[in-house]
């Protein structure tokens, strides 16, 4: 953020503090704030709103870009600082791990997660039975490409994202392959041009996501998630395989902090354990990115503009 960006977003947030009692910065370390930025739009602006209030509140900001696994080692060892965006669906197993070795965990969002498998609307035409699983393998050919040959397509996510559905696929016996993209942005190209065509196509999707105010579908309903699916291979349907079940339907969302950061930046830390953003807030947060074209420093400043209401009560 330039200077110019920085200054108006200080005023905003200055003039609105006017009269409340924010966390006292006297105490916290001159030291940056290294927070963790990943490769999906929410988890960017989001990240760019907590930074931005912690500048105005006279904390120094960096942010680093970080692997969505890899990050939660890099934390623990204190290497970075915090982390806005904690998936259960795609981090839980890397976030567990580093939670033993130290890691933070500053609590839940009011939000409620689910990644998965997802399908416009107009599938269903196509593929009767549809949200159930076996109805979509069934209906296999129908998403067939001459880059799957006679297996139904599957556009999966970036292989960093760490899913396992490749692994579901085989322990499934589906007819599916799945081709994972290099970066969230192809999963929504691919997603329109689809659309636009009406032609069949089962992707990736998230919520909270900005693609739910864009486009009407569902996710597939796959085998309801155990952790045993994860670890045991005598759980489930298939007794030889592990991953033979669909993601958390309603999965957490949490923030995380290094081990050293409360002793660091007290204040900070008692400002970041009170963040809390809606399923509404985050899909607003990212469709002023993916659909109305502003940077993301640029949508944080409007979100923080526009929603003093909820950040307040975090900084008084």
């Amino acid at each position: 953020m330039n200077f110019l960006k920085l200054f108006a977003t200080v005023s905003v947030v200055g003039a609105a503090l006017a009269g409340a009692a924010p966390q006292a910065r006297a105490e916290d370390s001159s030291d940056p704030i290294r927070i963790v930025t990943n490769d999906w739009t929410s988890q960017i602006v989001l990240s760019n709103i907590v930074g931005q209030l912690l500048e105005s509140l006279g904390n120094t900001v960096e942010y680093r870009s970080s692997d969505g696994q890899l990050q939660y080692t890099a934390m623990a060892n204190n290497d970075m600082d915090f982390q806005v965006e904690v998936w259960e669906g795609s981090q839980s197993e890397s976030f567990n791990k580093a939670l033993q070795q130290g890691l933070v965990d500053l609590g839940a969002h009011t939000a409620v997660t689910r990644e998965d498998w997802w399908y416009p609307e107009y599938v269903k035409e196509v593929c009767p039975g549809l949200p159930d699983w076996k109805a979509l393998d069934a209906c296999a050919e129908k998403f067939a490409t001459a880059e799957t040959g006679t297996k139904g397509r599957f556009v999966g996510p970036p292989a960093a994202w760490g899913k396992h559905y490749a692994e579901r696929i085989q322990a499934l016996k589906m007819n599916f392959q799945e081709v994972p993209v290099g970066q969230a942005a192809t999963l929504w190209a691919e997603l329109q041009s689809a659309y636009d065509r009406k032609e069949p196509i089962v992707l990736f999707n998230w919520t909270p996501n900005f693609i739910e105010a864009k486009f009407k579908g569902e996710f597939v309903e796959f085998p309801e998630f155990d952790a045993a699916c994860f670890k045991d291979p005598a759980w489930g349907q298939n007794p030889d395989a592990i991953y033979d079940c669909g993601a958390p339907a309603s999965g957490y969302l949490k923030k995380a902090a290094s081990p050293a950061f409360e002793t660091k930046w007290p204040g900070a830390f008692a400002v970041l354990k009170k963040v809390n953003f809606t399923n509404p807030e985050i899909a607003a947060a990212a469709a002023m990115v993916d659909v109305d074209g502003m940077s993301p420093e640029e949508a944080a400043e409007k979100w923080i503009s526009d929603n003093e209401a909820t950040w307040k009560a975090w900084v008084e």
